[in-house]
């Protein structure tokens, strides 16, 4: 299975040659590094454990987790089978190729504490006929039995900031010199969010 990691760098659009424009994100995707190969005789399961982008300064354990080799920012899983792979392997974008389908987990960007209009797609009141400033409340929570309010009911609370996948993403460039991948549509996160990008 093919697999990397990157960080997001924003959006732009790329014109084919028949004139159509397509938008896509650009992800700094690796160089990366195999760092752990988890097995299933010592771990329980098959793995393997990638890291990306240099640090200058890591905590003590993970200096000894880390022995031998470079240190790195971030370290990911990849619940795949190992096949060839080794310890201190290089993971580079060269293994992709224009037309194929990644599917892109990331943390969504935070958007804080919402109410139910912006953060479930509520319609609102009626903005007439004696509705003062009720317009984006959410109604009724409950009901006469039982008396409390049902787990799972929709309401304001704080919004994004948790990990989401997007399947189905088509690879439209690659630049291996710069460590590009250019993608199809839009990704989760911010600018500057790492990403896990898996070959479908």
């Amino acid at each position: 299975m093919t697999y990397i990691l990157g960080k997001k760098l924003g959006m732009t659009r790329v014109f084919k040659e028949n004139g159509t424009v397509v938008p896509v994100t650009l992800i700094k995707a690796g160089p990366a590094v195999i760092t752990q190969i988890r097995t299933r005789e010592n771990d329980g399961y098959e793995a393997v454990q990638v890291g990306f982008e240099p640090a200058r300064k890591i905590k003590k354990p993970q200096r000894g987790h880390l022995k031998n080799m470079e240190a790195v920012k971030h370290l990911r899983e990849f619940r795949i089978e190992k096949g060839d792979a080794k310890v201190g392997d290089a993971v580079t974008v060269s293994q992709f190729k224009p037309g194929d389908f990644v599917k892109i987990s990331g943390v969504t960007k935070g958007k804080g504490f919402q109410g139910v209009v912006k953060r479930h797609g509520f319609h609102g009141m009626p903005a007439s006929h004696g509705h003062k400033s009720v317009k984006r409340h959410g109604g009724s929570i409950g009901q006469r039995f039982p008396q409390h309010t049902l787990k799972g009911m929709r309401m304001p609370g704080r919004m994004g900031g948790v990990r989401a996948t997007i399947r189905g993403l088509e690879v439209v460039m690659i630049d291996t010199d710069k460590n590009i991948l250019a993608v199809k549509g839009a990704v989760p996160g911010r600018n500057g969010a790492l990403l896990e990008v898996i070959k479908i």
